[in-house]
């Protein structure tokens, strides 16, 4: 299933967009109402919560006093830290019962305050984080909900910052304006994201970018961040180290806007076990790419193409397209993938002359709307120059002392 984590600050709206994913046939997973329901008269959760905090937090008809919870939990870091130790197994464990229960191929949606804070943002297919500013998110809470001002302001210290949410949103929700306007972005966002990803996903689908050249963008390094993240997770041990490279590793580079990440392992084997965890994760195994192309021989280099085999899969969804290579530690491949990203990265010239070299293989597989035929045309261009660049990257490295 297509895993969707959902956060925000308090006060941002959250529910509204829940409700509008449900109606879109989302299956929804609320953390705070599985809060509610782990405290309710005569659970476990209660009497640990009026054990650690007093019985003053439990109102007269036997229910939780949240008011007075609140103003005790989040009155420092050590009673928040009490509150999170008693809550957070025991909303874990329904979460999962919920999760089990969920239909084969849903949209999972997990509506969690704290999705940020905890640091689960990697083990969600997509992040949509729903943004609306401290100070109207305070008015709302005050006038919406009756909290009190100081509270209000407590709770939003207490949460992560917009921007450590900005640095694990695939997706950001302004929910500033006026309501029917989320309505449009939230359905809009279903349309042309949500259900292709989850189609691709369950179908092992790729997607495949023609190779058009986008204008450098400073937020690709950070969208690498998140998948690497994703990447580390669904890999564990088995991966060695996991690299950004390409031209989008490049700063200042223009760029087909598709990020180039490389998984490296101990043996081409770990790269075939690693095949059914990472389509799990929404990136499919490309089955046809198998090997790069062996280059020229350099001093102490190797043509043997076995050693230039690799396995390679791409992202499923069509908001972020993603190519991973998997390459063995030492190998001629992975060691140039990290060098050529460096050297492009130090030198000015040899920039300037890939930079010149992409748009000329842009335009001649311009027009071509066949993906493979476009990318034949494309690496037709660039592919002899390459020849030469593998051993103009080595002289520099040698000159420069460079390591991986």
């Amino acid at each position: 299933m297509l895993r969707v984590g959902l956060t925000g600050g308090i006060g941002a709206g959250k529910s509204t967009v829940s409700k509008i994913l449900t109606e879109l046939g989302a299956v929804i997973v609320d953390a705070d109402l599985i809060a509610r329901e782990v405290v309710e008269p005569g659970t476990p959760g209660l009497a640990a919560l009026a054990q650690a905090f007093g019985d003053g937090i439990i109102a007269p008809d036997g229910t939780l006093d949240r008011p007075a919870l609140a103003a005790l939990a989040f009155a420092d870091d050590a009673s928040r830290g009490t509150l999170n130790s008693i809550l957070h197994p025991l909303i874990g464990h329904r979460t999962a019962e919920a999760i089990d229960a969920a239909p084969a191929n849903s949209v999972l949606v997990q509506d969690i305050p704290l999705l940020v804070e905890a640091g689960m943002a990697p083990a969600f297919n997509m992040v949509v984080i729903v943004y609306v500013d401290a100070e109207e998110r305070v008015r709302r809470l005050v006038e919406s909900r009756g909290m009190p001002e100081s509270d209000a302001r407590a709770r939003i210290a207490a949460q992560a910052t917009d921007d450590q949410r900005r640095a694990v949103a695939d997706v950001w929700l302004d929910n500033s304006g006026d309501p029917a306007a989320l309505d449009a972005v939230v359905r809009e966002l279903w349309a042309n994201r949500i259900a292709p990803f989850e189609e691709n996903l369950r179908t092992g689908t790729a997607v495949r970018v023609l190779p058009e050249l986008s204008p450098a963008d400073p937020q690709w390094p950070v969208q690498a961040d998140r998948l690497i993240n994703r990447l580390a997770l669904l890999c564990g041990d088995r991966a060695m180290r996991i690299d950004h490279i390409g031209s989008t590793a490049v700063p200042g580079l223009d760029a087909k806007d598709v990020i180039d990440l490389q998984i490296t392992v101990e043996h081409i084997g770990i790269a075939d076990d690693l095949a059914a965890d990472l389509a799990t994760g929404g990136f499919p195994r490309l089955e046809n790419i198998v090997a790069d192309d062996p280059k020229p021989a350099y001093v102490g280099g190797e043509t043997d193409p076995s050693v230039w085999a690799k396995r390679i899969h791409a992202g499923a969804d069509p908001g972020r397209p993603v190519n991973i290579h998997i390459r063995v530690d030492g190998w001629p491949g992975q060691q140039f993938a990290v060098l050529f990203r460096d050297w492009l990265r130090a030198d000015d010239d040899a920039r300037a002359e890939y930079a010149a070299l992409k748009v000329r293989a842009a335009e001649h597989a311009s027009g071509i709307d066949d993906y493979d035929k476009a990318m034949d045309a494309y690496l037709a261009v660039k592919t002899p120059w390459f020849d030469a660049a593998f051993h103009r990257a080595w002289e520099w490295a040698d000159k420069s002392g460079w390591t991986a």
